[in-house]
């Protein structure tokens, strides 16, 4: 496979995730505004956090304008922020685009169809009626648009790269939004243990979809549970470590070496922080500290997508504008 069209599928599945993750946490967000009585600034301010653009904001918007309108426009439909909605779908048409020899005729309309209804909204106040309605389209069709290529595309080395970035992405963003939650959503200590509390937990489980599975394993919502849920369970499809695994597997599928060995860069570091994760437990962690351990998996995730381009990418082809490595890092921060 060439490696630009490897480059676009991989950065296609990375923004439609990136996509989808933004309008599921403000679609979290919203709703637990209507349980909550707290300043809107304090539960708007931390969404910008968890995409790592609060430099560009102020920038934008001011050291003090983390208004519900303005943190909307921010994330749903600002062409400057290149983690918005808008940017990330944009960005993902174009790099579907590019590739569409290689993803089903199916995959493409149904991009193509959502980049449409992203580009009719110009403001947010186009969407203050029905904000719910235009959320909920973006996640079902990322949604769907993963199904499709699952049911239509053979599962060769395209698939594994679509596999890839989505895995990465993924990993990435589920990181965020434990230690965004962990250290900025409560407005104050005080409501620690409360109720208030319990509710924020129960929104970061939603933020990952992973209420439901959350309560079937576990019967009561505690911080330790929840962050061992969704950084160390091998079974949740949004945990960490899971999608740790599935990243590794597809790029052990696309290099033809057997897994736990490594024949590059990009095979070592996913390999090694794989095997961290298999051994880790969560009491450990919170005794060096959640922050800490969240940021160094972070920082991990993007040496991993820089050794992924620096090895199949960066040696065959000049970076590219939109599909190259200007968000290896997988939050564009």
């Amino acid at each position: 496979m060439l490696s630009r069209v490897a480059n676009s599928i991989y950065w296609m599945c990375r923004y439609l995730e990136r996509a989808e993750n933004v309008a599921r946490f403000i679609d979290v967000n919203m709703h637990l505004m209507l349980d909550l009585s707290v300043e809107s600034a304090s539960q708007w301010g931390p969404l910008v956090t968890t995409t790592g653009g609060e430099a560009l904001f102020r920038e934008r918007y001011g050291e003090d304008a983390a208004t519900q309108e303005n943190v909307l426009q921010f994330l749903m439909l600002d062409r400057e922020n290149v983690n918005s909605i808008s940017s990330c779908v944009r960005a993902a048409r174009e790099n579907a685009r590019s590739v569409r020899d290689s993803i089903s005729s199916e995959m493409w309309e149904l991009i193509n169809r959502m980049h449409l209804r992203v580009a009719n909204a110009t403001t947010v106040s186009d969407l203050m009626e029905v904000p719910y309605e235009f959320l909920a389209d973006i996640r079902e069709t990322s949604h769907l648009f993963l199904g499709m290529a699952e049911s239509t595309m053979s599962h060769n080395e395209a698939w594994h790269w679509a596999r890839l970035g989505r895995s990465i992405e993924r990993a990435d963003q589920t990181s965020r939004i434990v230690d965004v939650k962990y250290y900025f959503v409560l407005p104050t200590l005080e409501y620690v243990g409360t109720p208030y509390d319990t509710l924020h937990w129960a929104a970061l489980l939603k933020s990952a979809t992973a209420f439901e599975m959350y309560r079937k394993k576990y019967p009561r919502i505690t911080p330790q549970r929840v962050t061992e849920f969704l950084i160390l369970d091998r079974e949740f499809p949004r945990s960490v470590h899971h999608c740790v695994i599935c990243a590794e597997e597809s790029l052990h599928a696309i290099t033809g070496s057997p897994v736990g060995t490594f024949h590059n860069a990009a095979e070592q570091r996913l390999g090694r922080l794989r095997s961290d994760l298999d051994f880790a437990r969560i009491d450990e962690i919170i005794a060096v500290g959640l922050h800490e351990y969240l940021d160094s998996i972070q920082s991990r995730l993007i040496e991993a997508g820089a050794a992924i381009f620096d090895t199949f990418i960066a040696v065959k082809q000049e970076p590219q504008s939109g599909v190259s490595r200007q968000s290896a890092g997988g939050s564009g921060s």
